[in-house]
Parts: C-alpha cells; structure tokens; sequence
C-alpha cells in the first residue's frame, strides 16, 4: 500500500476485515479436515486424532508469521483415552514445540477450558469467535487474540479448532491501515476492548469508554453479527469490519 494514500473509514473497515478474513479461512479448512476424520471414526483416540491436528498446525506456524499457537481442544469425553485434551502446539524463536498441559481435574493447576470465552461462545453459538486482547499466561504470557471455531458432527460438538495471534504482531498489520485515514481512529473487539489504535495512549486490551459503545457494539456479540453502522452521542462513529467480531470507532 502507497503509504500516503488516504483511505476512507469504511476502506479500512475492509481491508482489516480482509486480514481477519485470511485467518478465519486458515482454521475454517483445518475444521473441515477435522470434521471429515471424526465422521469416519467412531472411537477416536488421542493417538489417532493428533497426528491429524499436527498436519495442520505446525504447517501453519511454520508459514504464517500472525500465527503464534495452533491446534484443537476437545469436547471432555470424546476421547476414551483422553478426557480431557489439548493438541495445540507454539511457535516462537525457540521452534515449535507442543503445549504441555495438566489434565488431571484432582490436579491443583487443572483448568476447565469449557468455561473460557474461546470455549464458551463457538459451543453456545456454533459460530467461530474472535477472543481478546488478553493475556494468555497458558501460552504466550503476551497479549493475544484466539480464534476458534466449533468442530460438529451431526450437530454435536465434538471440540473447537483454533488459533493464538499475538497483538503485536496483528497491530504491525493494521496500523498501517489506520493511519492511512488521516484522522482518529481504534479497532476494538464487541466488548469494546482495544485491538489497536492510532493514539499510543489507548494501549491493547484497554477498555474503550465511550457513551453509546456498548449499545452501539451488541450486535457483534450475536452468532452472525449483522454490519453495525452507529454515530454515538458524542460523534464518533462505529463501523463493523466485515463480520470478524472487530468494528472501528473512528473520530475517539
């Protein structure tokens, strides 16, 4: 991109929506490839699904600089070796590595994964999800952003398929985008939680006060978020970024 080009408002709307867009069709064909295997295996194992989610994830780290973790949890029970389960590995300067985690519930540092947002909401809604900014002290100890979305077969859910972006990394790709349009301007998640901003003050994973936000960003808390276009009280405006979760508050 001509970096003294001006793009409007709604031209950034788009073309951040178009970098969570190739993140979501990353994990949209992982998904299909998971679901293909676990409709043909009527007693799936951690030993036999693994080597499935590995063929995917580690390519993944390997060629996607955004991409910082990446893998599959399952639906406790869906396994008849592994209650609960976690294939997800790590990227980093060190390799890839798996994430060794603790599945033992009697275990003190155990953590049921059912009740996190990255969980929660593909198994509620059945739709993918865009969680974060937070700090992930599982995997990165970093701000993140996780992606997942529900693997099903015959409507059941049998897990969800996912990824970790680190913010500094996705803010290196849409900075550029927002201070192209010449005037104030944040990406913020459907809680209103800043992704980035042009204004260095407002840091990721802040809250975005504003009067009207929260009214104006519901939508994007629905399954299929409809495109949200709001001027709030105080004249800032909010547009969705395509349907990623994310909106832009722009004039802040």
């Amino acid at each position: 991109m001509n970096p003294t080009a001006t793009l409007s408002p709604p031209e950034v709307a788009e073309r951040v929506a178009t970098t969570i867009d190739g993140l979501f069709a990353t994990i949209d064909g992982w998904r299909d490839r998971l679901q293909a295997h676990l409709e043909s295996d009527a007693a799936p194992t951690a030993a036999s699904l693994d080597p499935v989610v590995e063929a995917s994830a580690v390519p993944a780290l390997a060629a996607d600089g955004l991409i910082t973790g990446s893998g599959f949890v399952a639906s406790p029970g869906l396994l008849s070796d592994a209650h609960w389960h976690l294939a997800w590995w790590l990227g980093g300067a060190a390799g890839i590595r798996r994430l060794a985690t603790i599945d033992d519930p009697s275990n003190d540092q155990f953590r049921d994964y059912t009740t996190l947002e990255w969980w929660r909401f593909p198994a509620r809604t059945g739709a993918r999800h865009l969680t974060g900014p937070y700090v992930d002290y599982v995997c990165t100890d970093d701000y993140t952003v996780t992606i997942t979305t529900p693997v099903l077969v015959r409507g059941a859910l049998l897990g969800v398929v996912g990824m970790d972006v680190l913010v500094d990394r996705l803010e290196r790709e849409l900075l550029p985008l927002l201070r192209a349009s010449g005037v104030p301007i944040a990406v913020v998640n459907a809680s209103g939680r800043i992704v980035t901003a042009t204004d260095s003050r407002r840091e990721p994973g802040s809250m975005l006060r504003l009067d009207g936000l929260a009214e104006a960003l519901a939508p994007l808390r629905e399954a299929e978020p409809p495109r949200v276009e709001a001027r709030l009280p105080g004249g800032a405006e909010v547009l969705a970024c395509g349907d990623t979760s994310l909106a832009l508050v722009v004039g802040l």
